[in-house]
């Protein structure tokens, strides 16, 4: 129930361009505060794997399986997850349903390479 509360507030917060870069700057290194931001990365990573786990888990009982696992893949990092989130939102209907929840919160729809 959460993560279907959740999911639209976060793909609102993203700024419309999200998509549009090359390569994504890494907040880590933008913050100036080493310790602070490596312990932030293991919450981050380990919520991430505690999702992944748990949407694997659903995904053969009843639950949110798919949905559970795609958030916790983006909360973790790994080499590679950018690119990967720039091909999911190229597919034409992935795309359209972002933009569609995006246009019912009044915000521009995202740009995209």
């Amino acid at each position: 129930m959460a993560t279907v509360l959740t999911i639209p507030w976060l793909v609102t917060r993203l700024p419309a361009d999200y998509f549009d870069h090359r390569r994504r700057e890494g907040w880590r290194e933008a913050t100036g505060k080493p310790f602070a931001s490596f312990l932030l990365a293991m919450l981050k990573n380990l919520l991430g794997a505690v999702l992944l786990g748990l949407g694997v888990v659903m995904l053969f009982t009843p639950g949110q399986g798919i949905l559970t696992v795609l958030v916790g893949l983006l909360l973790m990092n790994f080499p590679g997850k950018y690119r990967l989130e720039r091909w999911l939102v190229t597919r034409p209907g992935v795309l359209k349903q972002l933009n569609a929840l995006r246009k019912r919160r009044g915000k521009p729809p995202f740009h995209v390479p």
